[in-house]
């Protein structure tokens, strides 16, 4: 039976990628590929086949020889859930082995409920979308929520207004709650981590996030960024204005905490020009080349956030022309944190660090 550690073998899931990335190949152009030998792609593929993960999916046409068979994925042959945790809500989706989505939830969590009663919660949702799935075809559940975190070991550390989470540790406690196979677990990572693998894109990217709070998740050089405690990406606690609004985190003036007062005050155009400045900051300090715009607030507005910080980059950005920069909103809307957190699952099985 093929768990998460089988499958993570690296040249099992460079096969694995490879297949999916052409949605069907054959053995020799898998060989080409991955710089495997013809011998050790056929013993792979042998084995990816009987674990149902992969199967022929006809032929190719001939070139001169014995016609080339073809293979493809089996996307419903293994399942992962992904799940996003806000502070008054979770979104949950199940995704097959393709990264296809089969079915999606919102569980409304209750103001102020401690971490125990939220996790119950969030598990008894997991268990229940994976109610009728082979329990030995479930890869393990990938967790998305507001830093501060320490994605190595799935621990949160002083999240800003919710400060009955400081010290959690997430991964092991909702861990606990589930019934997850031999092989398979739960991955935590930031929200906007999780958003940056969402979607592919430039190598040199951010997805900036604006919700319940406001971070940034970074890919630089097509490798996604977590800093030296895996907790990069505090993006909306960049100080604007040193006279500004106290923030939740104690310093006044954060970029989180002037969009919050103008928004507080049904300023939306005022709370997107703040967020194309600090966008602005961002692009000029990484030189990156494109921005995906994500969070309910976005999405509750999506062209004026989109125009406004477009508009306001080319404002601040000394040579425009040069420095192109393309803003867009996240294509899967309010499922995207969610989609991206399987992704933490789904990635290293496919030879990747994280993403569909």
């Amino acid at each position: 039976m093929a768990n998460l550690t089988a499958l993570r073998d690296h040249n099992a899931a460079a096969v694995l990628g490879r297949i999916r990335a052409a949605e069907e190949t054959s053995r020799v152009e898998l060989a080409a590929a991955t710089g495997l030998t013809a011998q050790a792609v056929s013993k792979i593929v042998q084995r990816l086949a009987a674990e149902g993960l992969i199967t022929a999916a006809g032929q190719g046409p001939s070139t001169g020889g014995k016609p080339r068979t073809l293979l493809r994925l089996v996307p419903q042959s293994r399942w992962v859930v992904g799940a996003q945790l806000h502070r008054d809500a979770a979104t949950l989706v199940l995704v097959d082995l393709g990264g296809g989505v089969a079915a999606s939830r919102l569980l409304p969590l209750a103001p102020g409920a401690t971490p125990s009663r939220t996790l119950d919660q969030l598990a008894a949702a997991v268990g229940e979308l994976l109610a009728d799935r082979p329990r030995e075809q479930v890869l393990g559940v990938g967790l998305a929520c507001p830093g501060p975190l320490d994605h190595t070991t799935g621990v949160l550390h002083q999240v800003t207004g919710r400060p009955g989470w400081d010290g959690v540790a997430l991964r092991d406690e909702l861990a606990a709650r589930l019934d997850l196979p031999p092989g398979a677990g739960v991955v935590v990572d930031k929200d906007t981590t999780a958003g940056v693998l969402s979607q592919p894109g430039s190598a040199d990217r951010a997805f900036v996030y604006l919700d319940d709070g406001l971070g940034a998740g970074l890919a630089l050089g097509g490798t996604v960024q977590r800093g030296a405690r895996t907790n990069a990406g505090e993006f909306g606690h960049q100080v604007l204005d040193l006279a500004g609004p106290r923030c939740a985190c104690g310093s006044h003036g954060c970029l989180e905490a002037l969009c919050a007062a103008a928004l507080a005050v049904g300023d939306g155009e005022r709370a997107a020009e703040l967020l194309g400045v600090g966008v602005a900051n961002l692009v000029r300090l990484l030189d990156l080349d494109e921005v995906v715009l994500g969070g309910r607030t976005v999405l509750a507005d999506p062209e004026r956030y989109r125009g406004t910080v477009a508009a306001v980059l080319r404002q601040r950005l000394p040579d425009p022309d040069w420095q192109r920069v393309e803003v867009s909103v996240a294509r899967a809307g309010e499922l995207a944190v969610a989609l991206g957190a399987a992704g933490l699952v789904l990635g290293p099985v496919f030879g990747e660090g994280g993403g569909l």
